[in-house]
């Protein structure tokens, strides 16, 4: 369930929970107790984020952090002047294993964000390109929660396991293949289910489909050191100590990394006529301190059955005050049936227009309507955000993957006005 109150021990060790109480003289099994707190002591309860981990040892054994190269990892927004215009990459490019060994760290690149880390506001979204595990490393974010899209499979260890991890959470990814995937990062805040108005109690992502990791040790000693590395206000710092962090043997709390399957999302679709707006395929979203206004949503455009009488029903042409970023994880994207590919992505930045390419209004726009499946077989989503959000270096130059003729898919759109016929004949 997500953000529940939950306990739990490695059964190899029961009764590792203190009784009555956090923070006993002498844990039990002679444990460390430790709290990782995600809010300030003084959050309403609603919105209060902790949890208490007993540990072979504490966090702190480590040596001094020193600064390691970051990579593609930034977050200076104003590396290149702003870009307008209609972005598109083709499917970003992972490295061969035979070329060039590169783990979930080493292949973190950051395509655009906005805001500030060191006030605590703004978000970024990144991609990762790896192809070998994370070997006696792990990875924890000091600046924002990490939302993990993955492309292929792939397999979390944390501090407790999974692969949502929130801000602090210490987690290593393992790979079994050559693996992409999309991040969104926001700084300051945490996910949240959205509101659900009218539409009642139930619906979208059930809070009960989340589901959260149980507690797992490993009590390993690491001789030529296990690396801990750290994003600390947008830079990369690595500690060197002679254990595995893995070492929580019991857990309580309600902070914790989480995973859901997008395959669980009840659609919400419209069924008579007009769309409802993208806003009902909301999985999560990160409010900004304005109501109804987020920092960022998580949106996906699932399978799901499309019966809308007399109406366009592709998405419509937009503009938007808030900025899009969409990927594909897999299938074909019901307005833009070439082009658009899994492993790469689209920006539709503040008030500039979009909608779908010329062949695609043409179809739709002539066919005969019937109850029809849309995205089968096909998982699309959108990172939408209330921030202006900037474009880096790697993102329009480095990663060679930007598509410079995404603009001609709109080319073709040719007029259809019909100045003496208000009412001119259609397919139904």
């Amino acid at each position: 369930g997500f953000g529940n109150e939950c306990a739990s021990e490695d059964p190899r060790c029961p009764g590792s929970l203190p009784e009555g109480q956090n923070n006993p003289q002498v844990c039990p099994y002679n444990l460390y107790a430790e709290q990782l707190s995600g809010s300030a002591f003084t959050c309403p309860r609603s919105t209060n984020k902790r949890s208490w981990l007993y540990r072979i040892l504490p966090s702190v054994s480590h040596k001094p952090f020193e600064s390691i190269d970051e990579g593609h990892v930034t977050h200076n927004w104003d590396e290149v002047d702003p870009d307008p215009n209609q972005l598109r990459w083709k499917p970003f490019e992972i490295p061969k294993a035979s070329q060039k060994k590169v783990d979930f760290v080493s292949g973190l690149h950051t395509l655009c964000g906005a805001g500030d880390i060191k006030s605590n506001n703004g978000i970024a979204i990144h991609i990762f390109l790896c192809n070998t595990s994370m070997e006696n490393r792990c990875f924890y974010n000091s600046d924002g929660d990490f939302l993990i899209g993955e492309f292929l499979r792939l397999q979390t260890r944390s501090l407790l396991t999974d692969p949502w991890p929130q801000r602090g959470m210490r987690f290593s990814i393992d790979v079994f293949e050559e693996t992409r995937g999309y991040i969104l990062e926001v700084y300051g805040v945490h996910f949240e289910l959205p509101d659900l108005g009218p539409i009642g109690a139930n619906g979208l992502a059930n809070p009960r489909d989340f589901l959260i990791p149980v507690a797992w040790y490993e009590d390993r000693q690491v001789p030529a050191g296990y690396t801990v590395i750290n994003k600390y206000q947008g830079k990369l710092f690595a500690a060197k100590q002679d254990v595995s962090p893995f070492n929580v043997v019991a857990w309580h709390g309600n902070y914790t990394p989480y995973k859901y399957n997008l395959k669980n999302f009840m659609v919400i679709n419209s069924v008579a006529f007009d769309h409802a707006d993208p806003s009902i395929f909301t999985v999560l979203t990160a409010k900004s301190v304005r109501p109804g206004v987020a920092i960022a949503d998580f949106v996906i455009f699932p399978p799901r059955w499309g019966v809308a009488d007399k109406t366009f029903r592709p998405p419509y042409y937009h503009r938007n005050c808030m900025s899009e970023f969409m990927g594909l994880i897999r299938g074909h994207y019901e307005a833009k049936q070439g082009g658009f590919l899994p492993g790469g992505g689209s920006l539709h930045s503040t008030m500039t227009p979009h909608g779908p390419d010329a062949d695609c209004f043409e179809k739709a726009s002539k066919v005969k309507l019937a109850p029809e499946r849309i995205a089968d077989g096909t998982m699309a989503f959108m990172f939408e955000s209330s921030l202006s959000l900037a474009v880096t270096k790697w993102g329009l130059k480095a990663s060679r993957c930007l598509d410079e003729n995404y603009h001609k898919c709109w080319e073709p759109l040719k007029s259809h006005f019909t100045p003496n016929s208000r009412n001119p004949a259609g397919p139904n």
